[in-house]
């Protein structure tokens, strides 16, 4: 078994970084990267040359720049053929390796044998202007080449050189000295920064009513007709109609994920199953997604009626038979009013509905500087020893970043901000560090996958607003021999707030759009559509340039989290035993006053049981202010740092090898035996739905807890201040009254519920557990 590190080195560590390079102004900084540590950069921008001489026989030149500093060198792509050429592009060089005093710019000619010498210009370091943003970038000049010599002559190259950081506007497309190793324009492309956006995703519910005048080709039996549905690679089914006749009927709902824009039909066909595995299509028909009705609320759409169009195959070629006038009955929508879940509910980072219509205005913005990792090991072997090419992702909403990739470092250094509005302070970012293997044309079909160092998960409800966060969090992951700490990754993190009362505000809403509770989804529903929605979304991101990969965007929606594991069993179970912990202390300590243990608090009790007897109304007041002074007491030891991954809470640590072995398993499992793997899968399906009933116990149970821990600071404050209004209001009302009204309003009509949770309901659903911190 892997050797256990001490404990403290899976704990989160506080760190006093020199964030925006330490100028203040007022309460601001004045750099727009005030989350990180400035990076000084050399930055040459090579535009254009003009009246370049001749060089070849032909009369002509080739010509490409060479931008040298030291032993830094990078190079312009070439021209064929043109004296005039333009190139734009952006060279960066870090100060930090800096040795040289002159920055050489050199127009060279490509040739087949040895690249002719064209003309050059230097720069001497310590006359190059200095820029900061938001200052305007510097306009390029011309400037005359020289020869070797020193001897200027006709032609002219147009550039731009100064000093700036990584807030430069020329950073994210520059090429980095950092990366001179790396070749070629696809290997380039795969190591800078990039911002990508999920895709727009769409319930889709097709309503199969009926259908009419189906024509089966043997008309002596009863036909058993279902529908089948296909969108994409998505494939649904209704069950077999009860009336076994040519006129069936369901009144059956398909849901599918379809993602923006609609580039794939809907396709249903209505199919007699003759045979155990035989079907006849008995018609099919094809929906364009761009004319489907968007519904934003509860409202039901018009049903329609669509044709069923019939193929015959004749003489090998599919041909349509158009002979009798079958048709299906369906109301077919787009759901708007729901939001599409392709991340766990315990860590949800968008909570909105799809339709931008019903968007409520943010509440805030969240920023996050990725500044550094230490201590990362080595991910794959190169020229015999190891090496690591760190990235970062991070997901938020629908928007993911990610960092350009340090070569060759096991310290790399990103400093990289980000922002994204907030909608809802209840929900959680995720960032992830991965190695990359793509950097010598590794995107080959079955080629590398891009290895996972470690994520990172921060709900922002339990930060303070407008507090900067600065901590060092261990990048744990779990492997088949245990718990394994692979570095080190230091964070920023700020959370803004525009308005406190709205964001208060924001505690006695759902959670989810209200079309989840109006029409809610059954958990095989959701479950199956999360895995919808999380394939499209990393095939989608997986086609952009560069790609985000599956592996990359399956890890950071926990894809698999699901599946059963003996020891997020034994966490989940302990959590729900801290949680009853309480209760049982309690009931020990009412058990010692039964006993006369203590007998001054005995005697102390008893007077206070008989005064409450007899003044009830002192009952309610008593308890809320308790708990209010209970609350102020825990004030002064309120969580000082965000949650992180806690291996003693996930049993990382204590999990047995053959647990680890059965959780790494493959599903269906690796077993030789069939009757063995029938019953292994089957006990495996059943206890992971158990291992998520007793989660979700753990999670309420936690939340409890939370009321007065100041876990979410704006939770405990609105509570605690209830508890003191509360308190008063209760001690004025005659207690008599305040019984009626509470035995009333539960006992209301029913014609007074509301389909919506209540807002106590809202507000407890809203606080933060420990789900955050599980491995």
């Amino acid at each position: 078994m892997m050797q256990k590190p001490p404990q403290d080195d899976f704990l989160l560590k506080e760190t006093n970084p020199h964030l925006g390079g330490g100028k203040i102004t007022g309460d601001k900084l004045t750099s727009t990267y005030d989350l990180v540590e400035q990076m000084h950069y050399l930055y040459v921008r090579v535009v254009k040359a003009k009246d370049l001489p001749a060089k070849d026989v032909t009369g002509s030149c080739d010509p490409y720049v060479e931008v040298k500093l030291g032993n830094y060198k990078g190079t312009t792509r070439h021209f064929e053929k043109k004296t005039n050429p333009e190139w734009n592009q952006v060279f960066a060089f870090s100060k930090e390796r800096i040795q040289a005093s002159v920055l050489e710019v050199t127009v060279k000619d490509k040739d087949l044998v040895k690249d002719d010498f064209i003309g050059r210009v230097l720069f001497d370091m310590n006359e190059i202007p200095k820029r900061v943003p938001p200052d305007s970038p510097l306009a390029p000049q011309w400037y005359r080449l020289e020869d070797r010599k020193g001897d200027k002559f006709k032609g002219e190259l147009m550039l731009a050189v100064w000093m700036g950081t990584q807030a430069d506007e020329a950073f994210p497309e520059a090429w980095h000295s950092d990366a001179a190793t790396i070749s070629g324009t696809d290997s380039l492309a795969n190591i800078r920064s990039k911002v990508y956006l999920s895709p727009k995703l769409w319930y889709l519910r097709v309503n199969v009513i009926e259908a009419q005048d189906l024509v089966p080709s043997d008309k002596g039996r009863y036909p058993e007709v279902y529908v089948k549905a296909i969108l994409g690679n998505q494939v649904l089914r209704t069950r077999v109609s009860p009336s076994r006749s040519i006129n069936p009927m369901w009144n059956e709902d398909l849901m599918f994920v379809a993602s923006e824009p609609f580039e794939e039909p809907l396709i249903l066909s209505v199919e007699d199953r003759i045979a155990p595995n035989k079907d006849e299509v008995l018609g099919r028909c094809t929906i364009n997604m761009h004319h489907v009705d968007r519904r934003l609320d509860h409202n039901p759409v018009n049903t329609r009626w669509f044709n069923l169009e019939k193929h015959v195959v004749v003489e090998g070629e599919k041909k349509k038979e158009i002979k009798f006038a079958s048709r299906i009955h369906m109301r077919i929508c787009l759901e708007g009013g729901y939001h599409v879940l392709d991340e766990s509910t315990h860590y949800s980072s968008d909570l909105r509905p799809t339709a931008k219509q019903l968007w409520k205005h943010s509440i805030g913005v969240l920023e996050l500087g990725i500044l550094n990792a230490q201590g990362l090991m080595p991910m794959k072997a190169k020229d015999g020893r190891g090496t690591t090419d760190a990235y970062c992702v991070a997901k938020y909403g629908q928007k993911w970043v990610r960092t350009r990739t340090i070569i060759d470092s096991f310290t790399p250094k990103w400093n990289e901000q980000y922002t994204w509005e907030v909608f809802d302070p209840c929900t959680v970012i995720t960032i992830g560090v991965f190695d990359n293997c793509h950097l010598h044309g590794g995107d080959k079909p079955g080629g590398s996958r891009d290895s996972r160092i470690g994520k990172v998960r921060i709900r922002l409800s339990t930060l303070e607003t407008d507090r900067v966060y600065t901590h060092s969090y261990p990048l744990l992951v779990l492997h088949r021999n245990g718990v394994k700490k692979m570095g080190e990754i230091h964070l920023a993190v700020r959370f803004t707030c525009s308005s406190l009362l709205n964001m208060m505000h924001m505690y006695s809403h759902p959670l989810l759009p209200k079309m989840h509770y109006i029409h809610p989804l059954t958990v095989s529903q959701l479950d199956s559509l999360r895995h919808q929605a999380t394939v499209i979304v990393s095939m989608r991101l997986s086609r952009s340039e560069p790609p985000l990969r599956k592996e990359i965007v399956e890890y950071m929606l926990d894809v698999g989290s699901h599946m059963w594991s003996m020891r997020r069993s034994k966490a989940n179970f302990f959590r729900i035993m801290n949680v009853f912990g309480g209760i049982m202390a309690i009931g020990k300590w009412f058990n010692q006053i039964c006993n006369w243990k203590n007998p001054i608090t005995t005697v102390l009790i008893h007077i206070l049981f008989i005064i409450l007897v007899l003044y009830p109304e002192l009952i309610l007041p008593t308890i809320f202010l308790y708990l209010f002074l209970i609350g102020v007491w825990y004030y002064r030891w309120r969580p000082r740092h965000p949650p992180h991954m806690d291996t003693r809470l996930s049993h990382a640590e204590s999990a047995h090898p053959d647990e680890l072995d059965e959780e790494f398993d493959t599903f269906p499992t690796s077993q030789s035996a069939d009757i063995v793997r029938m019953r292994y899968d089957r006990l495996r399906s059943i206890a992971g739905r158990i291992q998520t009933v007793v989660g979700d116990l753990a999670t309420q149970g936690e939340r409890l807890q939370s009321l007065l821990s100041w876990r979410d600071p704006r939770a405990t404050a609105l509570f605690v201040l209830f508890c003191l209004i509360a308190a008063i209001v209760l001690y004025i009302t005659p207690f008599q009254v305040v019984a009626l009204l509470i035995g009333l309003y539960v006992l209301r009509h029913p014609r007074f519920r509301h389909k919506l949770p209540s807002v106590p309901l809202n507000f407890f659903r809203r606080l933060p557990a420990r789900t955050d911190s599980m491995l």
